[in-house]
């Protein structure tokens, strides 16, 4: 059972937010079915002004999420975050001076105590790199329990910012989601999903954080592979070990005289290892020109990887 709950709120009395919504539909509809239409999370969805969102109501939904020992539960949070010396906040839209919504570190001690198998708080709000370091101890210390692991749009002295009405880091997490951040089996995790916000904001950026402590990483979300996993694991088959060269000649060009069908079929599939990065020619930089010119191709440091997995079984 996966479960996760999307709150998204833009109603805020006198501070209102224009694409915290947005963002949490289009969150919760990507994360509801994988790439292939198969049913991925059981979603909850809380967003103003559709429904109304009180400091009690959240935390009654945060509540639900974290009962139960589901495989995953997942929290995203896109609307106000704010920080005092008593820490970070989510805010409602009730919220009052002193008691401006949620703590984060209640939040973290619900989660911290969850039987879920994996946990996972995405957090699209100002300050929401607070989360995760308790008050109580500085806010210097991690403190996740086993499976657990937080994404979130900035540090924790940096606001989250908006461009054209959606949020930097929910607009970048959706793109890795949708398959940017995919292996070649079309698994997204979080790390891969962490990795590729991180590439794309610059040093002058708000800053993403990732904090987790796993001992595996849980898949968010599967789009198509780039590369049927059959022909992954024949990796093993053309490279009986990961320091093999296939020579190729030009019977394995179909544009040649000379071809062999056999041949062609296998190279076909060796240029989409290339394509995707897992072998390279050698001493040329196209395996066509490889076949022509009857030299090896041989497995890159991303094909070892696969190939190893290939031959462990693990495909």
């Amino acid at each position: 059972m996966r479960k996760a709950l999307i709150v998204g709120i833009n109603d805020y009395p006198g501070v209102p937010l224009d694409g915290c919504v947005n963002d949490a539909v289009q969150m919760a509809n990507t994360l509801e079915r994988d790439g292939d239409g198969t049913l991925n999370f059981s979603v909850k969805r809380l967003t103003s002004p559709a429904d109304t969102i009180t400091k009690a109501s959240l935390r009654h939904a945060i509540q639900q999420l974290f009962t139960g020992n589901s495989d995953v539960a997942l929290l995203y949070f896109s609307g106000h975050g704010l920080i005092n010396s008593a820490g970070g906040w989510i805010v409602t839209p009730d919220f009052q001076r002193y008691d401006e919504g949620i703590s984060m570190d209640e939040i973290l001690n619900t989660a911290n105590q969850s039987m879920a198998k994996d946990k996972v708080i995405i957090l699209d709000c100002c300050f929401s790199g607070t989360f995760g370091s308790p008050a109580l101890q500085g806010g210097t210390l991690a403190q996740l329990s086993d499976g657990l692991t937080v994404l979130t749009a900035s540090s924790s002295q940096e606001p989250a910012m908006e461009i054209n009405g959606q949020g930097i880091f929910t607009s970048l997490l959706l793109d890795g989601l949708l398959g940017g951040a995919a292996d070649l089996r079309g698994n997204v995790t979080p790390g891969s999903l962490y990795a590729y916000v991180d590439e794309a904001l610059g040093a002058w950026d708000q800053r993403p954080l990732f904090k987790t402590n796993v001992s595996r990483f849980t898949v968010l979300r599967r789009v198509p592979s780039s590369i049927p996993l059959d022909a992954l694991r024949r990796l093993s088959e053309y490279f009986p070990d990961p320091a093999y060269e296939f020579l190729l000649d030009p019977s394995y060009e179909d544009t040649e005289a000379i071809a062999n069908p056999e041949h062609v079929k296998v190279f076909k599939e060796l240029q989409k290892y290339f394509s995707v990065g897992l072998v390279r020619p050698v001493g040329e930089e196209y395996m066509y020109y490889a076949a022509i010119n009857s030299k090896p191709c041989k497995l890159t440091a991303l094909g070892y990887q696969y190939w190893r997995l290939a031959t462990e079984g693990k495909l």
